[in-house]
């Protein structure tokens, strides 16, 4: 996984996770308690509410991310950017400072005037941002878009949204974010859901990852929440997010967020890296898509992908030719099966010791374990299949997962 330095701010891998807060110097913007036109008014609540609380980020936009309101151009963008830079230059305490822009010239001029990286939310549809951003030396987060100014973030296939990611391409200091929210009618509850549990995938970039929840309604529509009321449920996400590989969190709540971030990064999957001569890192993979996107990183065949990630499944109920059937077709590939002790208890008698009393004989309500990887898993459900309708019933529900 690629670190990012954003203007000294690590972000990665090796560093905790960062909070991203809000601040709109755009009237139409449809969270109040973030939208502020007075520099000296922003300041304060940069000051107070943004950085004291936790904020390692302040991104700022110039326009409202709604997608029934007309886009503003370039030029009207710069007309907004004074009240931002005057923003920056009144406050007194210290975060890496991000504009949010579709265009390259409004990012160009943020960075000359101060401005320490950009969020760009069509996701590099402007071919030459890429260039301003290096040319500055800022990171850069990279929003999920088509390649259309006018239509940010407008994707709802999960496959497409990881495609479209790689769109003109990447600079060394690329943060990737995939576009959660409701910016196209098209884009479904459903869809975003999706996007979620699926958000281990894009770590296959192996870049940073930037996640946009706070009080979203593909999640709070899950509790029954309004917008006012949706704060524990963005708080339950933030910690998912985190621990299944976020980086970076953009809220409008930064104190609350940050702790559920820590606790995100503290309950995370210990893996193992090492640097060196010969560096090893142990890549985050719990599903066979996660793995495809790292061997397409890496030009490495797919085929392999199926090795990467072993399943286990509990049978009970096994008569005895279903026991046979399942040890036969597991000697042929690459998956184990084991016999257990029948009883729900597992063989333990009154005293907490182990009885062959307690153990039934192999027959009605045997319980067994199947452990394999995904192909030889689907090797098993065709070897042992046919032996007793129970039994196909079962490895049809496996093969079916």
């Amino acid at each position: 996984m690629r670190n990012v330095d954003a203007a000294g701010l690590g972000i990665g891998d090796d560093h905790p996770p960062r909070i991203m807060g809000v601040l709109n110097v755009s009237a139409e913007s449809p969270y109040d308690p973030s939208v502020y036109d007075d520099p000296g008014e922003a300041a304060e609540y940069v000051d107070e509410d943004l950085i004291d609380e936790g904020a390692d980020i302040v991104d700022v936009g110039l326009e409202s991310a709604n997608k029934d309101l007309d886009v503003l151009s370039a030029e009207e963008e710069l007309e907004r950017l004074d009240v931002a830079v005057e923003t920056l230059e009144s406050t007194s305490r210290d975060a890496v400072w991000s504009i949010e822009t579709r265009y390259h010239e409004v990012a160009d001029e943020a960075l000359a005037r101060g401005f320490d990286m950009v969020n760009d939310v069509c996701g590099f549809a402007d071919p030459e941002m890429p260039r301003v951003c290096r040319d500055h030396d800022a990171a850069v987060s990279k929003m999920a878009s088509p390649p259309d100014l006018e239509r940010p973030g407008a994707i709802e296939d999960v496959d497409e949204i990881y495609d479209a990611l790689s769109m003109n391409g990447f600079t060394d200091k690329t943060i990737l974010d995939p576009a959660f929210g409701g910016w196209s009618a098209a884009k479904t509850h459903a869809d975003d859901r999706e996007t979620f549990r699926r958000l281990r995938e894009f770590r296959g970039y192996g870049r940073p990852l930037l996640v946009s929840i706070n009080r979203k309604s593909f999640l709070k529509t899950i509790a029954g929440r309004s917008t006012e009321e949706a704060l524990p449920v963005s708080l339950a996400a933030t910690s998912m997010a985190v621990e299944r590989g976020a980086h970076v969190i953009r809220t409008h709540d930064v104190a609350e967020t940050r702790d559920a971030a820590l606790i995100g990064e503290a309950f995370a999957r210990n893996r193992h890296s090492h640097d060196g001569r010969v560096s090893v890192e142990e890549l985050d993979v719990t599903t066979v898509r996660e793995a495809e996107r790292h061997l397409d990183r890496l030009g490495t065949p797919r085929d392999v992908a199926d090795e990467t990630v072993v399943h286990t499944y509990q049978l009970s109920g096994l008569p005895g030719e279903a026991v046979g059937a399942l040890r036969a077709a597991t000697t042929e590939c690459d998956a184990a099966f084991a016999v257990g002790r029948g009883s729900d208890d597992g063989g333990v008698g009154d005293d907490g010791k182990h009885d062959e009393s307690d153990v039934d004989p192999l027959g009605e309500g045997t319980h067994g374990v199947l452990v394999g990887t995904a192909d030889g898993i689907s090797s098993v459900v065709s070897a042992a299949s046919g032996v007793s309708e129970a039994l196909d019933a079962a490895l049809a529900a496996i093969g079916d997962t």
